[in-house]
């Protein structure tokens, strides 16, 4: 299917000649706040109005319409006027401010997910890394790795929020396109998540921290963290640096996430560089989700134009040195968006809820895996008094970590990860890397070395044995889930205690340590996991 087929009747970019950049819809952004007294300025998105709530001006945007379509759409949105007023009296005094991790939020604002869930959401579409991998053509290399990084952009715009991982909490995914994939909280304030995949073609490492700033309706999300894709056979490495997103009508009107600016993907070893431009909702919706860019040599010659939307489909084609395409030249897709779950009421994909399945954990998978902690699988399965509840526990007894690590004067120690002593983004990102000591585990618990962990059925409530702990808490303040005993395993003591394994000489995953079953990405059959999704709260 072409571009001009899919597209056709939605007012996507034209295929055959690239529009020239007219930057992004600025606009000053007049948001009156008499509580504090100040007027921000910014990118604005769409067409706003302002809406009263209380004694406070509002500005409501609605992406797809003129004055009187933003003046309409601050009467729509999830919210009821007395939770709005609620909700903006705990939130108003934070205008300005980071809030990344400030605010306790009620559970009805929430999806089933952890945020080191949602940072897996990446892996859905890996069939294209593994293309690129053995792709000799290094254009086509870098054409199909940015047709992965920007193929969760549609998973993004779901606008529940994710919980927010404990500190200590992982997420394991293994069994899909032959991936193993271990994430870990190792931080709290600020809350930063790092994660390794293994594949046998290359390895993925990310560092994720956001920054935030609260403006009253809406939320600007810059991503400060560090990811890269290693290229097993040629030892290229790919640096990634996101777009920039914004949050719209987060209190008033319907919410809905865009995301603009320079998507910017480099291969370090050859200097060669992918832009992609992320364009900004304009008037009347002109130009959403939709995407534009080339591929580069060193030498700053184009050499591929990339266009799309982040919503449906991405294509090449070949172009001359100053970007115009070359007559004639071959559209060739690189990505497609994967059929959808209708009517879902988390706005899932069939990825999503595969990521929530039991059946994607290892088998044991940990006792810190976030699938098993009682406020995210309460909400799954539509108990939402009980997230409530359990969230507030398990908020409780971190804090009671918190505490008894500054009485001991003890510092808290990732498992899985370690710091370099090493920053980047101008100091602001501390570097983490892998240890290795996750795959020796894996090794170990197939050859039957080491038993560890928890085996988990999608019938059962596991959250009792949840545990990302450091301390075993007093009876008074236990409140979900024992003490994980080995956490505290160093990186040595773990590799001292699993030596009899020749971790060092052979590569589980390339060794054929166990059969995996491989779902292809982005060709995902809805039927087969029919099963899997039919066990959610879905709808």
């Amino acid at each position: 299917m072409s571009s001009s087929e899919l597209a056709a009747g939605d007012g996507s970019v034209d295929s055959k000649k690239p529009k020239k950049s007219k930057g992004f819809f600025h606009s000053v952004t007049s948001y009156a706040s008499k509580a504090v007294g100040t007027v921000h300025n910014g990118i604005s998105s769409g067409i706003s109005s302002v809406f009263n709530i209380g004694n406070e001006d509002m500005e409501v945007t609605a992406p797809d319409g003129g004055e009187g379509d933003a003046a309409s759409e601050a009467g729509k949105g999830r919210f009821k006027k007395e939770e709005q007023s609620q909700l903006w009296t705990m939130m108003h005094k934070y205008i300005g401010a980071d809030v990344t991790s400030l605010v306790t939020l009620p559970v009805f604002l929430f999806e089933p997910m952890t945020t080191l869930q949602k940072m897996a959401e990446l892996m859905e579409y890996t069939d294209l890394l593994n293309r690129a991998a053995v792709e000799k053509d290094p254009y086509v290399k870098l054409a199909l790795s940015v047709g992965w990084a920007l193929s969760p952009y549609y998973a993004y715009q779901r606008t529940w929020k994710p919980f927010n991982p404990i500190l200590g909490e992982t997420y394991e995914l293994t069994g899909y396109n032959n991936i193993d994939y271990i994430a870990e909280q190792v931080t709290h304030h600020p809350p930063m998540g790092v994660a390794h995949a293994e594949h046998p073609l290359w390895t993925y490492d990310c560092i994720s921290k956001l920054k935030t700033k609260f403006m009253g309706n809406y939320l600007d999300v810059t991503p400060t963290g560090q990811t890269r894709v290693r290229f097993r056979e040629t030892g290229e490495v790919l640096d990634l640096v996101p777009p920039m997103t914004k949050v719209h009508n987060l209190i008033v009107g319907r919410t809905w996430v865009d995301s603009y600016g320079d998507m910017v993907l480099t291969n370090m070893k050859t200097n060669d560089v992918c832009v992609l431009n992320f364009k900004a909702c304009g008037w009347f919706g002109s130009g959403r989700h939709e995407v534009s860019g080339y591929v580069e040599n060193a030498a700053g010659e184009k050499k591929l134009y990339i266009w799309g939307k982040w919503t449906k489909a991405v294509w090449y084609k070949a172009c001359k040195p100053d970007g115009e395409p070359i007559e004639g030249a071959e559209e060739v897709l690189i990505w497609k968006l994967a059929e959808v779950p209708k009517n879902d009421k988390y706005d899932y994909t069939y990825f999503a809820h595969l990521l929530n399945s039991f059946d994607t954990a290892p088998k044991p998978v940990l006792a810190s895996d976030g699938r098993i902690r009682g406020d995210r699988l309460a909400l799954e399965r539509g108990n939402t008094k009980k997230a409530g509840s359990d969230k507030t526990k398990l908020e409780e007894r971190q804090r009671y970590e918190r505490r008894e690590r500054e009485a001991r004067g003890e510092e808290w120690t990732p498992r899985w990860f370690r710091p370099t002593g090493e920053t980047a983004c101008d100091g602001e990102l501390p570097i983490f890397e892998f240890t290795g000591t996750y795959t020796e585990r894996v090794a170990a618990i197939k050859s039957g070395q080491l038993k560890d962990g928890l085996v988990l059925t999608e019938e059962e409530d596991p959250s009792d044995k949840y545990s990302p702990w450091q301390y075993k808490a007093p009876e008074e303040v236990e409140l979900l889930g024992a003490s994980n005993p080995d956490h505290n395993l160093s990186s040595s003591s773990l590799t001292e205690s699993l030596k009899p394994v020749d971790s060092q000489k052979s590569d589980p995953v390339l060794s054929g340590g166990g059969v995996r079953p491989v779902v292809k990405p982005g060709l995902i059959d809805p039927a087969a996991i029919d099963a899997v999704v039919s066990k959610k709260a879905v709808g």
